[in-house]
């Protein structure tokens, strides 16, 4: 029994470690707002993070649209 919670564990944790650190590389140095898988896992992301993702591109894309999750109520504000 101790093998599977080990086990089960480990997967979470590297689910995680992969989902995470492709959120991360999406928001900070992505070469488009626009990338689908970035956009996707920015959506599942928890508020606190979506905002700090959007804030971040926000500065690093000045002059463009929002992707989807980070538009304001008009669809071409940032949040």
């Amino acid at each position: 029994m101790q093998k599977i919670v080990q086990v089960v564990c480990v997967v979470l944790i590297a689910a995680a470690v992969m989902f995470g650190g492709r959120w991360y590389m999406y928001v900070a140095r992505g070469s488009s707002p626009y990338d689908e898988v970035g956009i996707a896992l920015n959506g599942y992301a928890p508020g606190p993070m979506r905002a700090w993702g959007c804030h971040k591109m926000q500065a690093r894309f000045p002059g463009q649209l929002p992707p989807y999750g980070c538009a304001g109520p008009d669809g071409r504000s940032w949040l």
